[in-house]
């Protein structure tokens, strides 16, 4: 790589994301493309893949398939590659492993040719004619990039002083868990990490904590709410009528709309139960198990080797004091800014929560040349709702920045009118002054 070689398009960061994207531009051979990743591989949620975690999602909610079915990166070209299709639809999984899909990840990094490991981006910056990346030891030019890097475990504002062997990130959570037999642990966060992690620690064959807390804001501990009508949230046309929303009200939508990208799954709130059970009434463990629903933490403190921390209830108002030995961080992820960027960062726009403000492309808005795109994937729920983090639309996304990239329709993304009209003055019926129905839109 010299500083004279200029790409079409450089994507920095290799998760699902932008390896979607590298998958897209695979069969596009006219453009020159490069995905440039930190890591030594594609490793996806190493942290989290514990034992029996399933997708949320439809494994036809792969790379590909929706934009591009015929393209050999597909989860079922993977299946058929490790010859065991058949295998796969024989045990009729209620949801595919997460295991699996990491595995068809990790496939599909390692065939594609336009992925460069090891390569960490130190910075990035623009002059006339194109963005300029520097790495340890080389640099290159490109008329685009594409931002891939994911989003930044979010910590509690007491967390900070707190971290360390005994109180993380669940992202974290393989890596500590062997250690913690005996303990009292508190898990906070209501969502499918907490869950999973609550499973997994009262799960049968391993020795269980003495004492395990699961901790969460929630009013309850809800299922993900995967019902038809509410996945139509994840579909290009609620993204169309989304998008014409102003910033408040987006904000406010992306808020009232938590449970139907960020609850537990049905089938793990049931394991778990049905485990809680078992250990209760036909095991007589002697393991202290509390569920705390509606509780915020508001402080914790070090005791020695000990964390005390201090509960507001949201059902009563009452405050409680619980302590523990090991706390574990189910508490999710958020947006943060690349420092590769600072060179870029006084031209980019920002909303007012600190989120880019992202175009109809998913390119940021910035000063700099309209023909030079900054394409950023996975930061934008704001702009885009409650998917934009998701697998659901992670090929459409692709193949819309394709198109951006190429000037044309390269991949038909015409869709047929919605079920669902959202916004007025969607082919809705409604009522004219004199009482006739007429038809609006």
């Amino acid at each position: 790589m010299t500083t004279e070689q200029t790409l079409d398009l450089a994507g920095i960061g290799v998760g699902p994301f932008n390896l979607s994207l590298a998958a897209h531009l695979d069969s596009i051979p006219e453009l020159g493309v490069r995905f440039f990743e930190q890591r030594d591989r594609l490793d996806w949620h190493p942290g989290l893949m514990l034992p029996n975690a399933d997708l949320q999602t439809s494994f036809l909610k792969d790379l590909v398939t929706a934009t591009h079915p015929t393209s050999p990166w597909s989860f079922l070209a993977y299946l058929v590659a490790q010859k065991r299709f058949l295998k796969f639809l024989n045990a009729e999984f209620e949801a595919t492993p997460r295991r699996e899909f990491a595995n068809y990840l990790e496939w599909a990094a390692n065939g594609l040719p336009n992925l460069q490991f090891n390569t960490p981006v130190r910075e990035i910056s623009f002059d006339r004619s194109a963005f300029k990346l520097r790495f340890d030891d080389a640099s290159c030019s490109a008329r685009h990039i594409a931002l891939g890097i994911g989003l930044s475990p979010f910590l509690p504002p007491w967390a900070d002083a707190q971290l360390g062997e005994d109180c993380f990130h669940s992202s974290k959570t393989r890596r500590h868990l062997d250690g913690m037999t005996g303990e009292r642990i508190v898990v906070i966060g209501g969502g499918q990490s907490g869950a999973e992690i609550m499973l997994h620690l009262l799960s049968e064959g391993r020795h269980t904590p003495a004492e395990i807390k699961w901790v969460s804001r929630r009013p309850n501990f809800e299922p993900l709410d995967a019902t038809p009508f509410t996945n139509e949230l994840f579909t290009p046309e609620y993204v169309d009528s989304f998008r014409r929303l102003g910033e408040d009200r987006r904000h406010a939508l992306v808020a009232s709309q938590k449970l139907a990208a960020d609850g537990a799954s049905a089938s793990t709130l049931r394991a778990l139960y049905r485990r809680i059970y078992a250990m209760k009434y036909l095991e007589d463990s002697d393991v202290d198990i509390g569920l705390l629903p509606h509780r915020d933490v508001i402080e914790v403190d070090r005791q020695g080797k000990e964390f005390k921390l201090v509960m507001r209830n949201g059902f009563d108002g009452g405050i409680e004091v619980i302590t523990a030995r090991t706390i574990i961080l189910a508490t999710g992820y958020t947006f943060k800014f690349p420092e590769f960027l600072a060179p870029l960062k006084d031209r980019i726009s920002f909303d007012r929560h600190g989120n880019f403000i992202l175009g109809d492309d998913f390119s940021v808005k910035w000063d700099g040349p309209r023909r030079h795109h900054i394409f950023a994937l996975n930061a934008g729920r704001s702009s885009y709702g409650v998917a934009e983090p998701q697998l659901s639309l992670t090929a459409w996304r692709s193949a819309v920045i394709v198109n951006a990239l190429l000037c044309k329709p390269h991949f038909d993304l015409s869709l047929p009118p919605s079920v669902m009209r959202w916004s007025t003055g969607d082919d809705v019926y409604v009522k004219s002054a004199g009482g006739a129905v007429s038809i609006a839109g």
